[in-house]
């Protein structure tokens, strides 16, 4: 039996299928066959069994030509039957073989890429830790947001004499417990309004400088310090101030919040429409209590800002407050917990 030629492989190893020969072995010997087997019935039923020479057409003559064209022609249908059977179970095993090296071709290319991407997981880990050394310090230059300031240890009572300044010093007594914060002067508006933003890269030496000058008041810091937690939280959600856009609400309905009316009134400083944004912070609010305490001790601190602000800001200095990432986070949160309905 003549084996057929592989055909030479494809760019990922796996061989087209070839052409089937023609005539195959297997028709040869079919073929054979059936000649030999007609051969042998004409000599049977021409030369050793003479038909019946009279005319005439018979209903014996009949079924004897049946039974005769029956006798020669099904052993031939058989063969041929036989033959394509033959040739179909050839065929599938050439086709399983074929199968066989596709599988291996692809197993061997999947091995090779295994192999390939473990050797490129140095280059991959170093791009890792150069970005990792890129955040720690971008963390350390934004360590200052989320800063405490200790209060200083409890300093005992000095003696009377001690406290009372002597005789023609010019300096100026303070009573007891009196620290740096509680006599310094108040922040600027436009460093305040600026810290609340916050700095919008480690470059931003401005942003940070009107933080530092922010953060020397004691209620300033802490209402940064909330802004910062919970503006660290959001992020952990995909929830990102920059990406915000929330319609500003007008100067007067800042001030009628700052003074108390609530509902339908000031329902316009819910200006954030984002959904996808008010269904993570809903659902987080209800699950983390964590989050839920930071938010409402948030919520609280701001309130308590924009009442002191509004009295003594211009109408410009509200909308530029209400234009911050601190007041955004207010919009979004006040929405999700109630605060303008």
């Amino acid at each position: 039996m003549r084996e057929q030629e592989d055909s030479p492989p494809t760019p990922l190893g796996i061989y087209d299928r070839g052409q089937q020969d023609r005539i195959t072995s297997i028709e040869v010997v079919a073929l054979t066959l059936s000649v030999l087997w007609l051969g042998g019935a004409a000599v049977f039923f021409l030369v050793l069994v003479p038909g019946n020479a009279e005319g005439g057409v018979t209903s014996e003559g009949v079924v004897r030509f049946v039974g005769i064209m029956l006798a020669v022609f099904m052993p031939v249908a058989m063969i041929w039957v036989a033959a394509i059977a033959a040739r179909t179970a050839r065929v599938m095993r050439e086709e399983s073989n074929r199968l066989q090296t596709a599988i291996d071709a692809v197993r061997q290319s999947y091995v090779a890429g295994v192999q390939n991407r473990n050797a490129a997981e140095p280059s991959v880990s170093r791009k890792l830790d150069e970005i990792a050394a890129a955040q720690r310090k971008t963390e350390s230059a934004l360590a200052i947001f989320s800063s405490t300031r200790q209060p200083p240890p409890a300093r005992a009572a000095r003696p009377a004499a001690e406290a009372a300044p002597a005789a023609g010093d010019d300096q100026v007594a303070l009573p007891l417990g009196t620290e740096a914060e509680d006599i310094a002067p108040p922040v600027d508006r436009a460093d305040f309004i600026r810290a609340l933003n916050f700095p919008d890269t480690v470059d931003d030496k401005e942003g940070f400088a009107a933080l530092r000058r922010a953060l020397k008041d004691r209620e300033t810091a802490r209402l940064i310090q909330a802004a910062q937690d919970i503006l660290t939280l959001m992020s952990q959600d995909g929830i990102y101030m920059d990406d915000l856009r929330p319609d500003l609400a007008r100067p007067e309905v800042w001030r009628r919040f700052a003074a108390g009316e609530r509902g339908r009134a000031i329902a316009g400083l819910g200006g954030i429409r984002d959904r996808s944004s008010l269904a993570l912070t809903n659902a987080r609010m209800k699950r983390d209590a964590i989050y839920r305490d930071a938010a409402h001790h948030f919520l609280r601190r701001f309130d308590k800002m924009v009442t002191q602000f509004v009295e003594t800001a211009s109408d410009a200095e509200i909308t530029e407050l209400s234009d911050t990432r601190t007041a955004r986070a207010f919009m979004l949160l006040g929405r999700v917990a109630g605060t303008f309905d």
